[in-house]
């Protein structure tokens, strides 16, 4: 009998997507991930357009679901921003990347 065996860990989808400008400021960032990550090893953070991390630094696998990376963010004003996150998946390899989003000032 034949099993898959994962590499590593992609990005499936985020909230707020990947280059998306949004109206309102987000309570969170949310990363969905296509296998498990390890909560241990696992990082993510926002920083503002002058790289100052803005987040609540309480980024962390979610308890009822290994695939998703969150952090906390309070209300920021409008402005680019830009993720970064970093991952061990369950089977040790570790995957990184960042991606932008823009809060509006429009509403």
């Amino acid at each position: 009998m034949a099993t898959s065996a994962w590499g590593h860990s992609f990005p499936d989808h985020s909230e707020p997507r990947v280059g998306w400008t949004v109206n309102k400021p987000p309570a969170q960032v949310r990363i969905w991930f296509d296998v498990p990550i390890e909560p241990i090893f696992s990082t993510i953070k926002v920083v503002d357009a002058n790289g100052q991390q803005v987040d609540k630094q309480d980024g962390r696998v979610n308890p009822a679901d290994h695939t998703v990376l969150e952090v906390s963010l309070p209300s920021l004003p409008p402005g680019k921003y830009r993720v970064f996150w970093n991952v061990i998946s369950i089977d040790t390899h570790r995957t990184e990347g960042d991606y932008p989003f823009t809060i509006s000032s429009s509403p």
